[in-house]
């Protein structure tokens, strides 16, 4: 197995890809709206998968935040608020917002269980600051670490009970980027008593099943390089300090704040600690040149990737999805 998240050319496994998945064998695949459809399609393309690997338990990943970052949308899907509604609904009541956001995740994990989505890129434990990028606004769950880190931990809840494990993400925090990622790398000069703000919710958190770097240069850490290629801050800082133990993936590789080519990026993020690649675009040329240069999976990094995969498997509460979205919208109607 190759320590990689691959993504898809569409609506289903084309030929080629058949051929080349089978071969390769990557940890798992990541979805977005070009592989979308209705609930038909994408329980038909997920089965195929798992057919081709002959995993029950494959990883088959999605960013489903709700708000503006949403693969999965209305007519088919219901729509899902932002972060930020349950960070709005705390300010007056914590407890109904906790639970909002709980019930809220459940109902997300119920629309993917269906289609046979295993894995959601959620939560963000991102710490919102004055004057920071906007990729993040909105979608954070707030700006104070120990509601950030309340709010999360109802998010991994939810998504358990629904039946999928979620990711914290980006570790080891993207709230102060003045930058967006996607298009140039972010750099935060911050010092050990601000980023320790930033750390809080992770470390809150640090039992969560799974995790995704951050495309970030701090410079109090290792001012050369960012989070997801530096063995400085991965080591000392996510799994040291922080003290995260579960499945690390790196943010996509075709973000704009890395350098090289893809499957040099992909195997700069492993040799740094990173146990899977995430290579979301699906050109053949730079998955095949990924698999070419990436050693197979460490056996420490299978065992979280199975921990992993596990963590979700047998907590299933099959509460219907109207009646969630129905009492999720009655809490948050008290903000």
């Amino acid at each position: 197995m190759k320590p990689v998240i691959f993504g898809l050319s569409g609506l289903s496994v084309t030929a080629d890809e058949a051929a080349f998945f089978r071969d390769a064998d990557p940890a798992g695949y990541i979805l977005f709206g070009r592989n979308i459809q209705d609930v038909a399609q994408v329980r038909a393309l997920t089965d195929s998968l798992r057919a081709l690997h002959g995993r029950d338990d494959l990883l088959v990943m999605i960013d489903q935040e709700g708000g503006r970052v949403a693969r999965m949308r209305p007519p088919i899907w219901p729509a899902f608020p932002p972060g930020a509604a349950f960070d709005a609904l705390y300010e007056i009541a914590p407890i109904t917002a906790i639970e909002a956001a709980r019930v809220n995740a459940q109902a997300i994990a119920t629309t993917l269980r269906e289609c046979g989505i295993s894995v959601d890129a959620l939560p963000l434990l991102d710490v919102r600051q004055p004057g920071a990028s906007d990729i993040m606004g909105d979608r954070t769950l707030g700006s104070e670490p120990m509601r950030v880190a309340a709010l999360g931990r109802a998010v991994l809840d939810g998504l358990k009970r629904g039946g999928v494990t979620g990711i914290v993400k980006h570790m080891p925090g993207h709230g102060r980027a003045l930058v967006d990622s996607h298009h140039e790398l972010p750099t935060v000069e911050a010092d050990e008593a601000d980023l320790a703000v930033d750390l809080e919710p992770f470390t809150s958190l640090n039992w969560a099943p799974m995790g995704m770097t951050a495309h970030i240069v701090y410079t109090t850490w290792d001012p050369d390089r960012p989070a997801s290629l530096s063995p400085t801050v991965i080591q000392t800082i996510i799994r040291d300090r922080i003290g995260f133990g579960g499945l690390l993936m790196s943010d996509d590789l075709d973000m704009k704040a890395l350098s090289g080519s893809v499957p040099e990026r992909a195997a700069a993020v492993v040799a740094a600690g990173c146990d899977l690649a995430l290579n979301c675009w699906a050109r053949m040329d730079e998955m095949i040149g990924i698999a070419q240069v990436l050693p197979e999976i460490t056996e420490q990094a299978r065992e979280r990737l199975d921990a992993g995969m596990a963590y979700a498997a047998e907590s299933l509460d099959d509460a219907p999805l109207d009646a969630l979205l129905a009492k999720r919208d009655e809490l948050l109607a008290f903000a």
